[in-house]
């Protein structure tokens, strides 16, 4: 293979469409603009430009928490990418693995906040792993090759009171669940007093 015959895949590449010549081509008159105003011109601004008016998007309350910023970013492995490494040479398997050793041997390219090892593949050589994370699935494949996995990302703590819906459904169970609360003891209770009335 050389790079004068590296090709894209058949109808990757296509003639661009000539617009503005004539009605027979279909790209004829407005030429895929549609109609006048302002949308037929360039540096539109409209998409949530309500006249001037305060846009809704900025109308509404700011609500949440986005855990964008702190969020772990890790690579993803499976023992099959780490036994083609192993089988090319690139990992030792007699030596422990983590991600300075999986970025030396190429498997990613930056070591990231760590490496998530996942399902899929088959691992025949006994490795000791150190990775953040670890999926189930892998961690057995791993231990069925006689390997160990340390999972380097801290235990998540169970939380002593249960908090936000689930403190709620826990006093409302306390209390005896939901009775009294369906529409139809509503009407049940409202009945005899209906009753006593007339």
């Amino acid at each position: 293979m050389k790079l004068n015959q590296i090709r894209d895949n058949p109808g990757a590449r296509k003639n661009r469409m000539r617009i503005g010549r004539g009605i027979g081509s279909g790209m004829g008159k407005t030429g895929g603009r549609g109609g006048k105003g302002q949308t037929a011109r360039t540096g539109v601004r409209i998409k949530g430009f309500e006249g001037g008016q305060m846009p809704l998007h900025r109308r509404l309350p700011k609500r949440g928490f986005r855990n964008t910023a702190f969020a772990v970013k890790l690579n993803e492995t499976n023992p099959g990418r780490l036994q083609a490494a192993i089988d090319a040479g690139r990992l030792d398997a007699n030596q422990p693995i983590d991600v300075a050793a999986m970025v030396k041997a190429g498997l990613m390219r930056r070591a990231k906040d760590g490496v998530k090892l996942i399902g899929g593949g088959e691992l025949k050589s006994k490795i000791d792993l150190s990775v953040w994370r670890a999926s189930k699935s892998a961690v057995a494949a791993v231990e069925k090759a006689g390997g160990t996995v340390k999972i380097l990302a801290p235990a998540k703590e169970a939380e002593a009171e249960p908090r936000g819906k689930n403190k709620r459904a826990a006093l409302e169970a306390a209390k005896g669940g939901d009775k009294g609360k369906s529409k139809g003891g509503k009407a049940e209770a409202k009945a005899p007093q209906a009753e006593g009335g007339a």
